[in-house]
């Protein structure tokens, strides 16, 4: 078993040659939350164990929390791909101490889902082969007015300028970072083949700033571009109505 995709669902498993890939349906409606998380979480951890070490792709969505991660970060050390969406607030250092344990990590994908300054450094420091990071934030309310001035809203631009110079692909949808942090970013990555700034409403393209990215990058979606095809929403946080709406397409 080498891909796992855990989402609000059950298990499923079936047999492709020598590798099995174990996928997930919706859970019945009328299962009450808790029972959904516990099993969930227990049918994870029978998943990873089952890949005695060879996993390499994982997808969590709405059930990932500290204890969960850790465990899969100690049995996956070859995992390549992490993908964690709809976990906000479930994560505190967990992903801290999951970074460090997974040295062949390439793409880290976070949808609606915490990371500290802390957590971008630790992948600086343990995952050299990181190339493509997706940080999407999930309270995006339309201004970034009330995130205050200065470096507070720069603090992940600047952790990642200072921290992921490998970084190939960059998605930082609803980000509230300001010209700033997108000028650091462009000076700390300097070899991005796509920069995704949706939603970054504290971001000016000024003709200098719009010059140097098209000039340095090749796939630019820009802060006003459509949401159009992405899976989950960014207009109602939080909103178990909207979740189960961005639930319909799994």
């Amino acid at each position: 078993m080498k891909y796992l995709n855990a989402s609000y669902t059950t298990r499923t498993q079936h047999t492709e040659g020598k590798n099995q890939k174990a996928s997930m349906v919706k859970k019945p409606p009328w299962l009450e939350p808790s029972d959904m998380d516990y099993d969930l979480g227990e049918m994870c951890r029978h998943a990873v164990d089952r890949s005695q070490g060879e996993l390499v792709d994982i997808n969590l969505e709405y059930f990932a929390t500290d204890k969960l991660l850790s465990y899969v970060a100690e049995r996956s050390g070859k995992l390549k791909r992490l993908s964690i969406a709809c976990c906000y607030g479930m994560l505190c250092d967990g992903s801290v101490e999951a970074v460090q344990k997974l040295p062949l990590l390439e793409e880290l994908s976070l949808t609606h889902t915490d990371i500290t300054t802390e957590g971008i450094e630790a992948l600086g420091r343990s995952c050299p082969r990181l190339t493509s990071f997706k940080l999407n934030n999930s309270c995006y309310m339309g201004s970034g007015d009330d995130f205050g001035e200065g470096d507070f809203r720069n603090e992940e631009a600047l952790a990642i300028a200072k921290n992921l110079p490998a970084l190939q692909n960059l998605q930082l949808i609803g980000n509230t970072m300001t010209n700033e942090g997108l000028l650091a970013i462009l000076d700390g990555c300097p070899h991005p083949v796509s920069l995704d700034l949706r939603l970054c409403k504290n971001v000016s393209l000024n003709e200098v700033l719009s010059s140097r990215i098209s000039g340095q990058i090749k796939d630019v979606k820009h802060p006003g571009d459509s949401l159009k095809g992405f899976e989950f929403s960014f207009d109602t946080c939080g909103d178990e109505d909207e979740m189960s709406d961005d639930m319909s397409d799994y």
